[in-house]
């Protein structure tokens, strides 16, 4: 009998080497490039032998769809994500699709049909890896966007209309990738909790409530660049120190917003970045979440104040752009109570309910279907990172948890 759970741990392990990473001793893969292109390409040989036929969207993404009793009936989606942000994990994402596809793969095996089609979706690009536009492929589904987005380039210059004709995809028909409303019952993303409150409950899966608010921005703080050797330290206007004052005020506030407030600065770019001139420009990304909307506006909004106080008393110039705006997204209830029922049958305790501080394709899909996610204990708590891991036996129980969720869904 194979043992679902831990096919599903090893082919996520498999995907996470040469040649399905860009970089050699570490996992970096990133929407349309070659590792991506590879990674498809076993991915869709593994949903076949699952018993699904497979295609790619207008976006690239990867869809397996295994037939209901009628064909052309509506279908329960499950899956999340490809790509990984770079020097990442082997699970985040990838773990959602194999397990969808270790569903599809247990229903074949024994011959069964359901009177709705199962579709697996790995998604290309939930990470923003390489464009600094995350989710641009569940978003297209959802008809969130109707075109590519203009104006955002890779870390090599190219544009996002570019990297798709260079992977063989047509920019123009992008909205191709939209799904109707009425052909997806349900979208479930499975996925590690990439945090610590399931295994501090001692559980082994939760069941998420809502995804949290989420924005990004860039910041870019103007000072002037002079000789580092011949400026009195009184008369500078130094960006870089400037920028450490206003990061340290962004930890301060997001800090002071309780537990479920989170404020980040993980990316800067310096100019001209040379060791004996003082620098003149400094952006910085800042990454703001809460539970709501409104909490999410309210702390960015602080932060706002706070650096532009930092600047006018530092005579800079400081300027934000929006990168990202994503609503909270709450989890469909019925949904909810469905899987905690099943995760409590397998493993015969109360299913922990979680919000998740994390973005997921899950929030976008949110408003074209019904849509949940299960989370998978993340031993440490340690996600994006080479160490992420999981356990075998809680892989073995979300899958079973997911068999028993399809074959009971009624839609």
């Amino acid at each position: 009998m194979i043992a679902h759970g831990a096919r599903a741990v090893e082919r996520c392990r498999i995907l996470a080497k040469t040649p399905f990473s860009e970089t050699e001793g570490s996992l970096f893969r990133f929407w349309l490039g070659p590792a991506y292109r590879r990674t498809v390409d076993q991915v869709g040989l593994w949903m076949e032998e699952a018993g699904m036929s497979v295609r790619m969207d207008a976006t690239g993404s990867l869809v397996g769809r295994y037939e209901g009793t009628h064909a052309g009936s509506p279908a329960v989606m499950i899956g999340s994500h490809l790509d990984t942000v770079r020097n990442g994990g082997a699970f985040d994402g990838n773990l959602g699709v194999m397990l969808g596809i270790e569903t599809v793969s247990a229903l074949h095996e024994a011959g069964v049909r359901l009177p709705f089609a199962v579709e697996v979706m790995g998604f290309g690009d939930e990470e923003g890896s390489r464009f600094p536009a995350p989710m641009m492929c569940s978003r297209a589904m959802a008809a969130l966007i109707d075109t590519v987005p203009d104006g955002i380039r890779d870390g090599v210059g190219q544009s996002v209309a570019e990297a798709m004709e260079a992977f063989g995809l047509d920019p123009a028909r992008l909205k191709d990738a939209r799904r109707k409303p009425g052909e997806l019952l349900a979208f479930i993303e499975p996925h590690i909790e990439q945090g610590p409150c399931i295994e501090a409950g001692d559980g082994e899966l939760g069941v998420v409530t809502a995804i949290a608010a989420q924005t990004r921005q860039r910041v870019v703080v103007r000072g002037q660049s002079d000789h580092a050797g011949t400026t009195p330290m009184i008369l500078r206007r130094d960006a870089l120190a400037g920028a450490a004052e206003m990061i340290l005020a962004v930890e301060h506030i997001g800090a002071a917003g309780g537990s479920d407030h989170v404020a980040t600065v993980g990316q800067m770019h310096i100019v001209p970045n040379t060791s004996n001139v003082i620098p003149g420009e400094v952006w910085f990304s800042l990454d703001m979440r809460a539970a709501t909307d409104e909490a999410r506006d309210r702390m960015a909004e602080e932060i706002r104040e706070d650096i532009r106080r930092i600047a006018a008393n530092r005579e800079l110039d400081v300027s934000f752009e929006a990168t990202q705006l994503l609503p909270a997204a709450a989890c469909t209830p019925g949904l909810v109570d469905r899987l905690a029922r099943v995760i409590a049958d397998v493993t015969g305790k109360p299913a922990q309910r979680v919000l998740s501080g994390a973005g997921h394709d899950a929030m976008a899909m949110v408003g074209l279907c019904p849509m949940a996610m299960m989370f998978i204990r993340s031993p440490g708590g340690l996600s994006h990172h080479p160490d992420e891991t999981v356990r075998v036996q809680d892989v073995e129980l979300a899958h079973r948890a997911l068999l028993a969720f399809v074959k009971e869904f009624q839609s």
